[in-house]
């Protein structure tokens, strides 16, 4: 059994099948669509270049590493941008967490049309981008890690709390209106103080003549 379609199945098992590999990475200001060789395809209502006249061209995709322990699937992937521009710009701290998708398709000799559909291998998210220079000029290498990276986020910053609540659900006002907390619990500041209300004497049961002192 293939995840492949039929008709890339049936191209792929031919003798001297035309494959490409395709990347697509979602920047905050736009979309790069990107094809390891010259040309121009499109696939999914997309257009895929050899070459982008700002982020230039893919350089190199190493091999896919599967995870291990609590590190998650990646890839490395290098890209040669077309100026010092756009070198800064593909290496900015914003560009962490973008969206990476590289597929894997096959083009029919005779036509020059693409072999529906070409199959994707990874999905994924850039994790650290690394600026570099080599023979070729600016380097931008991206390690890309598999969205399963989102598993092993431990969350050590969550509180029980209405002010951590509505930072992620701003008009969710669940926790605006607890009643009944006997000790409000402070987090990464001093305690404030206040009155505290203790009973001393009496006895259990129904009797006792306990009083309420104020501290």
């Amino acid at each position: 059994m293939t995840a492949l379609t039929p008709a890339l199945d049936a191209e792929l098992r031919k003798d001297s099948p035309t494959v490409f590999g395709a990347v697509k990475i979602t920047l905050p200001d736009g979309t790069i669509r990107l094809i390891d060789g010259s040309g121009v395809i499109r696939f999914g209502g997309e257009t895929y270049v050899g070459e982008d006249p700002t982020f230039g061209v893919i350089s190199d995709v190493e091999n896919l590493t599967d995870g291990v322990g609590d590190s998650a699937p990646a890839i490395g992937l290098t890209l040669l941008p077309a100026g010092d521009a756009a070198a800064a710009a593909l290496a900015a701290p914003s560009m962490q967490g973008a969206a990476v998708e590289i597929y894997l398709g096959a083009i029919n000799p005779v036509t020059g049309a693409v072999i529906p559909d070409p199959h994707l291998i990874f999905a994924g998210e850039v994790d650290v981008p690394t600026l570099g220079a080599n023979e070729q000029g600016r380097t931008v290498e991206y390690e890309v890690t598999s969205v399963f990276e989102r598993l092993f986020e431990d969350d050590e910053s969550a509180r029980l709390s209405a002010g951590h609540h509505r930072s992620i659900f701003p008009n969710e006002a669940g926790l605006d209106f607890v009643t009944g907390v006997a000790e409000t619990v402070y987090w990464g500041v001093p305690g404030v103080q206040g009155a505290v209300q203790t009973f001393s004497g009496g006895g259990a049961g129904y009797g006792g003549g306990g009083r309420m002192v104020e501290q």
